[in-house]
């Protein structure tokens, strides 16, 4: 049984971290996206990519600090803690090279946030209602 179990997760290693299936990313609808990649999606979120292909600037939105799937999302596609992302956040600000993605209060806010701005992007759980945005895949 151990050596069934070692193989399945030098499998999954051997295969790529993927997002959280709990986490859906979303865009706004007009975005003709579908799938982005896992890193596309970090550097999105980092603001180490700040255009889509089609030039529209890149609006990311983020969730508080302290909110749980903010937590999930940084371990799942930035492959940091919430720590770590702040710690970023602060060399580039103190340095004047960037600011962080806004944060709102609610994953609601995320979905309104992602509906009213063609560039943005965004994450949520997979139970919240999406309404005016599309959710993208992530490989």
């Amino acid at each position: 049984m151990r050596i069934l179990c070692l193989i399945v997760a030098l499998f999954a290693v051997a295969r790529g971290a993927h997002a959280d299936p709990t986490l859906r990313v979303i865009v706004h609808p007009k975005n003709p996206i579908t799938t982005l990649s896992k890193q596309f999606v970090a550097d999105a979120f980092l603001k180490k990519r700040t255009r889509w292909s089609d030039d529209t600037v890149i609006q990311p939105v983020d969730l508080p600090q302290k909110h749980s799937v903010r937590a999930k999302f940084c371990k799942a596609v930035l492959d940091r803690d919430v720590g770590a992302v702040r710690r970023y956040w602060a060399q580039l600000v103190f340095s004047g090279r960037g600011v962080p993605p806004p944060d709102v209060a609610s994953e609601d806010e995320v979905v309104a946030y992602v509906a009213k701005h063609p560039g943005s992007i965004g994450y949520v759980t997979s139970t919240v209602t999406l309404t005016g945005v599309k959710a993208v895949g992530v490989e």
